[in-house]
């Protein structure tokens, strides 16, 4: 059984790649002083590149897990999802109200893909 990790870290892996699927860590904003748009755009940047370095794309995610620290930014949150989703390829997705590890953060996204 053979696992590729990219970015290994002390406490996580930004990518684990096993069997043709790219497992993403939840990806937060490093700008934390945007709002939600702002932290959005940033994390699907975040995926985008990780993606990119697995060997895959956003037309290729298999599940995303949306965590955001207040439903009140949820149609913001959905603005720049809207604009950034491969159309024709909108993943299964779940979007649920969570206490953040860091209450700067306004969103963490985690994404499973398939490798192109």
């Amino acid at each position: 059984m053979e696992i590729t990790r990219l970015h290994v870290g002390k406490r996580l892996s930004e990518v684990a790649i096993h069997n043709g699927t790219v497992y993403l860590a939840g990806q937060i904003a490093e700008d934390t002083s945007a709002d939600i748009e702002g932290q959005m755009r940033e994390v699907l940047g975040h995926v985008d590149r990780l993606l990119a370095e697995a060997g895959s794309d956003k037309s290729c995610i298999l599940m995303c897990q949306i965590f955001i620290a207040d439903m009140a930014h949820f149609a913001g949150m959905n603005v720049v999802w809207d604009d950034w989703v491969a159309s024709g390829h909108t993943p299964p997705r779940a979007t649920v109200e969570s206490k953040l590890a860091d209450p700067a953060c306004l969103v963490e996204v985690i994404v499973t893909a398939a490798l192109r």
